[in-house]
């Protein structure tokens, strides 16, 4: 049917939703981009007269000033719905709607409505105006009104609303007297089809539009129907005689990890066509998917309601919300939040039922949802920064200057990556140099004519071996590179990239390697045994004691036999320390499960010391070079061996200096213990740093390196230990054996012991270090950007314990205006003055983890940070990635009871501090955007600690801000 056109309107609506009867009147009279959808009659006038039966109705006044579409007749397809010439009977049926719509509410709102309407229609919008004749057709009377509104001044129809709107807001009072009893409330099992529509507040709709989702976002057609075929697709897999088993439908719509939930969303599916089913046909599958894949939010309230009122009274009892808390804790891995539902679902019940009733109703439910209890609707802080990649980093390259946008991506190449690209430049240059110097030296020789280019290919890659063999030593210096670091010479070398150097070294070494042994193994020793005896003995004869030698008799000289353990060994090595083998990827059978982990990595790595005696060997004993003079691997070598030989005594001296006891110990949910140790005399550290472990209990040579989580002026040095492999398993279960069980009232320790006197039953430990890391530079930035995963945290609890202990002395020692030095934590008097650090004015913190019990680890921190910090300088964020997106339905009533109890009591459900928990995986881009927002034109340090995945984006990240906004990020990444 054909309705008024909604073009440059006056649109007036009247709104009671029950129980709160606020009236919302929206008068839109200048408008011009107004849609172009009709309205439907048969919809105002079922919707007014149904609704009304609800408290909740609207009054439509469409002007339409567009004259050709103000005499175009209304045309119904339905002829009961709107009159027409040929049915005179119609006539009389809208003259009754239209008094319905007149007189559905109580008498004397009617009256007073109808007074208003009949007043401003034919007295007060002029001269021309008469009075809608009584036996007006119901066609009409809207023409006739909607003309009259036209002709108007505007100053009559402002009036008008003027008007009407004071007389709406008398008698909204009126109409909330006795509603329940006169009009009550639909209740939903009796009435699916009908149900109540809410006035909703900005982000109430914003979250109507995507919450309460059963399957994935379809926001297209074409997205909506390959999720179907891929379901039907499911369905002929798992059907058993063409129907789908209620245990399988989870599987199949795409809940495979949630099937309980999906197991009671079948129910409700079923409780609404009145049936108990245990299997479903095709047919009654696309009928449940086209219910749950609905994108109406009323439609997904409505399911949502039915599976928590499961005997379908229209009503939710609190022992049905204590259920589906349940449900929904068990579906997003929340076992505390499992245990705690019956107090959950008391507090719902307070909240939503304050008369006592023993029920709540599906208006209470969406109000709940729709964030109208618990001090309102409660977003994602990051979601307030959409915008999209584009606009935040300004207008995009042109397209058609190529050569322009290439040469800027050049120029910031150059830019970001100079300390690298000279290091690396310089290398290159002297390898190259030495292969070339090497390989022409050996082509004047007369081993060119026996062995023509091999030799001299196998001789400039032996150079090139022997300058690597001894650059690889360098990078492990830790010692060393500490104190570099902070030297003037860390401006020009990135002394953070010392891992990957070492591991872009040894990938230098296996193709130096792999030319040398191979040509030859392959190629000389081949021309050597063929060549001709009495040429050979005239050109190497001297070289070989005057005799030509097999093949056999060459590869058995020391020279060759060294050279080819010394290969062997170094495959070894370097098999072991491969990602797969160093993190236990690659699953072995007993008894070689023991040649992965670190163990392995650790022990096949201490290796060296025999390859490089071998190299000495292989290097002094050669075949075609007599004077010593000429042997120089013992001249690349000697240095960086006798550094890392001195780092290594060193460690050996300081281990027995820095023995500490355990002042306390504890073990948290997810494997992870906490020592808190004695600090040895003279022991100093910057926040950032890490430290090298050694239990002799467990392994009297195995040193480990963990990141220190205690502040620089703490009285104590902690770390926390996941367990990850055989050494971190083995300190968990030495511990877990002296420790006890935590008292009643210490939520999520699994195993507490404080030691304070007695310490003679832990196990003595031994430290090294401190040894720097990115991190450490932390002060040289304007703002922080900390992003750890899991224990990857652990480098950046020391940082916000040593930020949020300047703000205590900030607050004690100087006005509130004054910037905090927080360098002088560490330095002495003498030295700060010498010396001017800036201090970050923010730190934002990421922790994304996937396990509940992770929060217990750094509890203590989090609840001084939102208790002390009341300036916000410092701002966490942690994630939980166990739970399901915003919008899903699995995790809504979480969410609802998250912010109930967070606006009520300050404390988070999930972490247990009073920081709120996010759910589902960070948004990355609105992150950076947020953070380049807050702080136009600032130095931000990104320091990130957890796998090279997310790493490569985090950087990406960085580099796409930094080429357009005037924000510059440095991104750091912890390598240990």
């Amino acid at each position: 049917m054909k309705g008024f056109k909604r073009n440059r309107h006056t649109l007036v609506t009247v709104a009671s939703p029950s129980p709160s009867f606020d009236f919302d009147l929206g008068l839109d009279l200048d408008s011009s981009h107004g849609s172009s959808t009709p309205w439907r009659l048969d919809e105002i006038v079922a919707r007014a007269g149904e609704e009304a039966d609800q408290h909740y109705f609207e009054v439509s006044l469409d002007v339409v000033p567009d004259e050709a579409v103000a005499d175009e007749p209304l045309m119904a397809d339905d002829a009961t719905l709107c009159p027409s010439e040929e049915d005179p009977s119609s006539h009389s049926f809208a003259n009754e709607t239209w008094d319905k719509l007149s007189t559905s509410g109580p008498p004397k709102t009617s009256r007073n409505l109808s007074g208003i309407l009949k007043k401003n229609t034919s007295h007060e919008l002029g001269s021309r105006s008469k009075i809608i004749p009584p036996g007006s057709t119901f066609s009409g009377r809207l023409k006739h009104l909607s003309q009259e509104l036209t002709a108007a001044p505007n100053s009559r129809i402002k009036q008008f609303s003027q008007e009407l709107k004071a007389e709406i807001k008398r008698i909204s009072g009126n109409l909330g007297v006795g509603m329940n009893k006169d009009y009550g409330i639909l209740k939903s099992g009796a009435h699916a089809g009908r149900r109540k529509v809410m006035t909703r507040s900005k982000s109430g709709a914003q979250y109507a539009l995507q919450g309460l989702q059963f399957i994935s976002k379809a926001t297209d057609n074409s997205k909506a129907d390959a999720l179907w075929k891929a379901v039907e697709s499911r369905f002929y897999q798992l059907s058993v005689d063409g129907l789908l088993s209620r245990e399988d439908f989870g599987f199949c719509i795409g809940m495979k990890d949630s099937r309980d939930f999906a197991k009671e969303l079948f129910d409700a599916l079923a409780r609404r066509r009145g049936q108990r089913l245990q299997s479903i046909s095709l047919d009654q599958l696309k009928e449940f998917w086209f219910l749950i894949s609905d994108q109406k939010f009323d439609s997904r309230l409505q399911i949502f309601f039915d599976m928590c009122d499961k005997n379908a009274d229209g009503r939710i009892s609190e022992e049905e919300v204590k259920e589906i808390i349940a449900l929904s804790a068990s579906a997003n891995k929340l076992a505390k939040l499992k245990d705690q539902a019956e107090e959950y679902a008391a507090l719902i019940m307070e909240e939503l039922d304050p008369d006592n009733l023993g029920y709540i109703e599906i208006a209470q439910l969406e109000s709940l949802l729709l964030g109208e209890y618990g001090g309102g609707f409660v977003k994602d802080p990051h979601s307030n920064y959409s915008q999209t990649l584009s606009q935040n980093l300004g207008p995009p390259a042109r397209r058609k200057n190529l050569v322009q946008r290439k040469s800027k991506e050049t120029i910031y190449f150059f830019f970001e990556n100079w300390q690298r690209l000279w290091v690396m430049a310089l290398w290159i240059t002297a390898m190259a140099g030495l292969f070339a110097w090497k390989f022409f030296q050996y082509k004047q020789r007369a081993a060119f004519q026996v062995m023509g280019y091999c030799v001299c290919t196998a001789k400039g890659a032996a150079e090139v071996l022997k300058l690597n063999m001894a650059l690889i030593l360098l990078p492990v210096c830790r010692n060393t590179i500490t104190w570099l670091r902070s030297s003037p010479l860390g401006y020009a070398v990135p002394f953070d990239d010392n891992i990957n150097f070492h591991k872009t070294i040894s990938i230098a070494i296996g193709i130096a390697v792999f030319l040398h042994a191979g040509l030859h193994l392959g190629c000389d020793f081949v021309r050597i045994a063929r060549f001709d005896d009495e040429q050979f003995i005239i050109l190497e004869g001297s070289d070989f004691g005057g005799t030509k030698p097999s093949y056999a008799k060459i590869v058995l000289t020391l020279e060759a036999f060294s050279g080819i353990l010394m290969v062997i060994l170094m495959c070894i090595a370097y098999t072991l320390a491969t990602r797969w083998f160093r993190r236990n990827l690659v699953k072995l059978p007993w008894p070689f499960h023991r040649l992965t982990g670190f163990n392995a990595f650790w022990y096949s790595h201490h290796l060296f010391v025999v390859v490089y005696g071998l190299l000495l060997i292989h290097s002094w004993f050669l075949f075609l070079t007599q004077d010593w003079k000429q042997k120089t691997t013992w001249a690349y070598l000697s240095v960086p061996v006798l550094l890392y030989t001195g780092e290594r005594t060193l460690r050996a001296l300081r281990a027995g200096h820095y023995t500490v006891n355990i002042v306390k110990a504890a073990i948290y949910p997810g494997n992870v213990l906490a020592l808190h140790m004695t600090k040895p005399p003279g022991f100093k550290y910057r926040s950032g740093m890490y430290i090298f472990l050694q239990c002799p209990e467990i392994s009297p040579f195995e040193w480990h390196p963990f990141s220190i989580t205690s502040a620089p002026d703490d009285d104590t040095i902690s770390v926390h230990i996941r367990s990850a492999g055989d050494w971190t398993t083995a300190m968990r279960n030495l511990f877990s054996k002296i420790m006890k069980p935590p008292v009643g009232g210490k939520s999520g320790l699994l195993r507490v012991e404080y030691n304070l006197q007695d310490d003679s039953k832990f196990p003595r430990l031994r430290i090294d270090g401190p040894y720097g890391a990115p991190a450490q530079d932390y002060r040289k930035y304007d703002v922080l950007l900390l992003i750890g995963l899991g224990i990857g945290a652990t480098p950046f609890i020391s940082i916000l314990k040593d930020l949020l202990n300047m703000i205590k002395m900030g607050e004690q020692q100087q006005s509130q205006d004054t910037i905090l030095d927080f360098s002088s934590v560490y330095e002495s008097p003498s030295s700060r003055r010498k010396r001017k650090h800036k201090c970050p004015t923010n730190a934002y913190f990421c922790w994304v983890t996937k396990e509940q019990g992770s929060f217990d680890w750094f509890k203590g921190i989090m609840n001084e940070v939102a208790e002390i910090d009341s300036k916000a300088v410092i701002e966490l964020h942690n994630y939980l990635t166990s739970v399901y997106e915003e919008g899903d339905a699995r995790s809504a009533l979480i969410t609802m009871v998250q912010s109930l109890h967070h606006a009520r009591n300050g404390v988070d459900i999930v972490s247990g501090t009073r920081v709120r928990t996010h759910f589902a995986r960070p948004n990355w881009k609105k992150v950076f955007s947020r953070v380049a927002n807050a702080h136009p034109g600032s130095k931000i340090g990104v320091f990130y600690c957890g796998p090279v995945i997310l790493a490569k984006e985090l950087e990406e990240l960085a580099r796409e801000y930094n080429h357009h906004s005037h924000t510059r990020f440095e991104f750091h990444k912890e390598n240990f």
